[in-house]
């Protein structure tokens, strides 16, 4: 490859050279001083004279000549006589004959350099249209030249690591399990969230078996050109074998290996790719050493043949983190951030309840953003609590006069009918409701924790969609079903949603069945509609029992605009 990159480097200074080249005859024969133009008959005058010294005959429309007693160079009319240079060698004029394709030359010379430069140029921009899009085995990220991972530096996820840490042990040494007959997993698929550190994962089972880590996205084989995708996958592993060990991690692998249609509306290049890739790993030697990794969000889309024994026949789902690893992680992320003694880790883990890793890290540089900016010298519980209530509802507004007092009362008892719904009813531990908008769009938020759960019963899950509910509740009863504001719009869409899922997929509803699977959108709608409707006036009439303790919430928001959660928990009783 080298070789060929230092012919093109060759061509391309070739190429400007003879473009600069041409360029400059171009201006030298433009900065000639032009000819001067003598009539025909003044010039057979001047030779009858013997004025004329000699004469440069060529097929063109002009002639040029010089004259014995003047310098400089005249031209005239060609009479493109047959007999014309017999009559000037008769009258003693010397004659030279010369083609007009000097001129001629040089223009060739000038459009072909700049044909070729066009070309040139377009070539280069579509090789780097492939370098940026497209894949060979010189851009596959060797990630042993850069910093190495291993499970120390994984907090939490105490499952997945166990069960991958014999790959680890096939990775260092293949020999020992093919003396057993035993046969490792070709290929792992890395399963969960977004953030929860699939990809650091495979990361730590390279650096563990101190193999190179070959990093690709499934995206990257997926082209507009049919075979294209094939051949990157063929390179790929062409590169892992002449390794000899190795980890391939395909990140993203659900853009490669969805499900395959019936062949009526499928993607050729798609398909012709991710046979490439099955027929590679099943050409794999079981003692090469070499696993194939992949992540994905959406196992459910990829391809049963993937899925099969041979392939991606291990699952190890990469969960989002409990309350013992996220205060794992927080400690881990922390370990090089100047904490005060003031800042209460144990509890910020208790409160970031489905927080990912990648949330947990990006919540403490915030923090610590926070800190900076304010020229701390340690991060402060504030920038922490900043931080994290930034990254559930944005940032608050500072200008905030452009906000009617209405307004205010509205988001006020909004805000106070969800609080309250959310201490009477559930185990949610309500910790902030504030009326300050935020960048988000938000007018005022009230944030419940939930406790951690395995799972959720009917009754909790009728809980969840009346506290969505009643903030629009809260606005009805107070201002009247005329009243009722769109700021309660978000919480439908969440509280249908739950709904769905409560009828069609809990099987919560009228017979115990998958209602998605059948598709019963028709009956499921009305079941949904009917549900959320009993829900909606059962929590209204909780509020409206509690009308003082509403009443008492949302005038105190309005004369403090937040509350923390023991505030609220003293009015709620």
């Amino acid at each position: 490859m080298k070789i060929v990159h230092r012919y093109q480097n060759i061509f391309g200074v070739a190429l400007i050279i003879a473009v600069v080249a041409a360029i400059l005859v171009a201006a030298l024969l433009r900065g000639r001083p032009s000819p001067e133009f003598v009539e025909y008959a003044a010039f057979i005058e001047a030779v009858s004279d013997a004025r004329v010294e000699e004469v440069v005959l060529s097929d063109s429309a002009e002639i040029s000549f010089t004259l014995v007693d003047e310098a400089g160079t005249f031209i005239t009319n060609n009479p493109r006589r047959d007999d014309f240079k017999e009559f000037l060698l008769l009258q003693g004029v010397g004659v030279v004959e010369r083609t007009s394709s000097g001129d001629g030359f040089f223009q060739l010379a000038f459009m072909l350099a700049a044909v070729a430069t066009v070309v040139f140029m377009l070539h280069r921009r579509s090789g780097g249209v492939r370098a940026k899009s497209g894949f060979n085995a010189t851009a596959v990220n060797l990630e042993s030249s850069g910093k190495v991972y291993s499970f120390g530096d994984i907090a939490g996820n105490v499952e997945a690591k166990e069960s991958v840490r014999d790959i680890v042990d096939y990775l260092r040494e293949p020999d020992k399990y093919a003396r057993y007959g035993a046969r490792m997993p070709k290929g792992i698929l890395l399963h969960g969230k977004p953030g929860t550190g699939k990809t650091l994962m495979a990361r730590a089972m390279a650096g563990e078996a101190g193999v190179p880590f070959y990093a690709v996205s499934g995206s990257d084989f997926v082209q507009m050109y049919v075979g294209v995708g094939a051949a990157r996958v063929r390179e790929l592993f062409k590169k892992a074998r002449e390794a000899g060990r190795g980890v391939i991690f395909i990140d993203e692998i659900d853009a490669l290996g969805k499900k395959r249609s019936d062949g009526l509306n499928g993607n050729d290049e798609r398909e012709q790719t991710l046979n490439a890739l099955l027929t590679e790993m099943q050409g794999f030697a079981d003692e090469t050493g070499i696993i194939v990794i992949a992540a994905t969000n959406r196992p459910d889309t990829l391809d049963d043949a993937l899925l099969r024994p041979g392939r991606f026949d291990r699952r190890v789902e990469i969960s989002l983190p409990d309350l013992a690893a996220r205060k794992q992680i927080i400690a881990l992320h922390a370990e090089n951030k100047p904490i005060s003694p003031l800042t209460d880790l144990e509890k910020l883990a208790v409160d970031t309840v489905f927080f990912s890793g990648a949330m947990l890290e990006g919540l403490l540089n915030d923090a610590a953003i926070n800190a900076a900016k304010r020229g701390s010298e340690a991060i402060e519980p504030d920038d922490i609590t900043t931080a994290y209530y930034t990254s559930l509802a944005g940032s608050e507004k500072k200008d905030r006069s452009g906000i009617r007092e209405q307004e205010r009362t509205i988001t006020a008892w909004h805000e106070s009918g969800h609080a309250l719904a959310a201490t009477l009813l559930t185990e949610n531990r309500v910790t902030k409701v504030t009326i300050i908008p935020t960048t988000n769009s938000a007018g005022g938020f009230c944030v419940n924790i939930p406790p951690e759960r395995m799972y959720w019963t009917k009754k909790e899950l009728e809980q969840q969609i009346m506290v969505n509910l009643a903030g629009r509740c809260a606005e009805e009863l107070h201002f009247g079903t005329e009243g009722v504001t769109t700021g309660a719009s978000n919480d439908i869409e969440k509280a249908t949603q739950t709904a769905m899922q409560y009828v069609a997929k809990f099987g919560m509803g009228e017979g115990i069945v998958d209602r998605m699977a059948l598709k019963d959108d028709q009956n499921v709608n009305k079941e949904c509609a009917a549900l959320t409707e009993r829900l909606y006036n059962e929590a209204k009439n909780l509020l409206k029992e509690n009308y003082p303790k509403l009443e008492a919430l949302a005038l105190k928001l309005l004369e403090k605009e937040t509350l923390d959660g023991d505030e609220v928990r003293e009015i709620a009783g």
